[in-house]
């Protein structure tokens, strides 16, 4: 009994003797900080400049606007829910346009991600001027952005000029000319195919867009080409020497695989779709603005609504599409 309490004795004593190691942080802590070191500027600014600026407007939402009259400046009045009602049930084309929105919304997401999946497996292959074409695909994202957006977004001269001619062309007011191909050359080509009106229609509205699906498609595109070439190259050489065809290893490899980039650009695509200067809520809601009595508030207030079915929809697909993405396991 002795022998044992006197071991136990210089155990504690050496236990509390011996320095402590210092905890070394792993690799991915590390990382993790010097990632909010970079974001901080970001979180500083939000918190600084954007966060009172939010609050104004959502506060803004709640109130009557009415300018003094004399010595200037302007004066709020509480009114609660009055505005969003005024938005949702007496204005007749804002739930209208919501609806068309979302509609565009629906045909842009599939179009615009396989497209830009389509063009970056073809440019990852090994070809002469790869680069090149890389190059040229996303030329059209610099020249859509910033001021020549703007500047082709007013171009009301043009816009006029087409639906002009489409007019003359066609006898029925639309724009005609600007048409690649029309319905029926569509059911021509299925016709041996048995492929409803709706599948019909939604090619022919992808290919008469196929300018404005070219120009959203570089973003998208440049995230596939990154999450293509961080396969390995030894996952297609297995599967060469296993026999399994091109369109084998697209689909049970390649896609797989880049699941994730396609709920990333998936995402980013829907983003893009509802703050573009074309979409048609947000053109609704600024011209809103200038077009009726207290049209600051009542936009306020369409502009959080509209916020909050953006974030709606992109939680429910985000929670939808999660549970199709494989994510691939690394051993550490």
């Amino acid at each position: 009994m002795n022998n044992a309490k006197t071991t136990t004795a210089v155990k504690k004593s050496n236990s509390k003797s011996a320095p402590k190691r210092k905890r070394i942080a792993s690799l991915d802590k590390r990382k993790a900080r010097a990632g909010w070191f970079f974001v901080l500027p970001f979180a500083v600014g939000f918190i600084a400049i954007y966060l009172p600026i939010i609050w104004d407007s959502i506060w803004l939402s709640f109130n009557h606007f009415k300018t003094n009259r004399g010595g200037g400046g302007f004066t709020l009045t509480f009114v609660g829910w009055e505005n969003y009602r005024n938005a949702l049930f007496v204005d007749p084309n804002f739930v209208r346009t919501l609806v068309s929105g979302i509609q565009q919304l629906i045909f842009d997401i599939p179009a615009i991600v396989i497209f830009s999946l389509f063009v970056a497996v073809l440019l990852n292959q090994k070809m002469l001027g790869r680069a090149a074409f890389r190059a040229i695909f996303f030329i059209p994202v610099i020249l859509s952005t910033g001021l020549i957006e703007s500047i082709d977004a007013r171009n009301t001269m043009l816009s006029y000029m087409g639906d002009e001619m489409g007019g003359i062309e066609s006898g029925s007011g639309q724009n005609a000319a600007a048409q690649i191909v029309s319905a029926l050359d569509v059911e021509r080509l299925f016709a041996n195919m048995k492929v409803g009106t709706e599948i019909v229609d939604y090619v022919v509205s992808a290919i008469n867009s196929i300018y404005d699906i070219v120009n959203r498609s570089g973003v998208q595109m440049l995230i596939f080409l990154a999450g293509l070439q961080s396969i390995s190259p030894a996952i297609y050489e297995s599967c060469q020497i296993e026999g399994a065809t091109a369109w084998e290893t697209f689909w049970k490899i390649t896609f797989p695989m880049i699941s994730p980039m396609i709920l990333v650009n998936a995402v980013y695509t829907i983003i893009d779709s509802f703050t573009t200067e074309a979409n048609v809520v947000m053109s609704y809601i600024q011209n809103e603005v200038y077009t009726q009595a207290n049209g600051q508030v009542i936009s306020a207030a369409m502009s959080w609504m509209y916020f909050l079915l953006v974030i709606i929809i992109l939680a429910v697909f985000a929670a939808i599409a999660s549970a199709f993405v494989f994510y691939q396991r690394r051993d550490h």
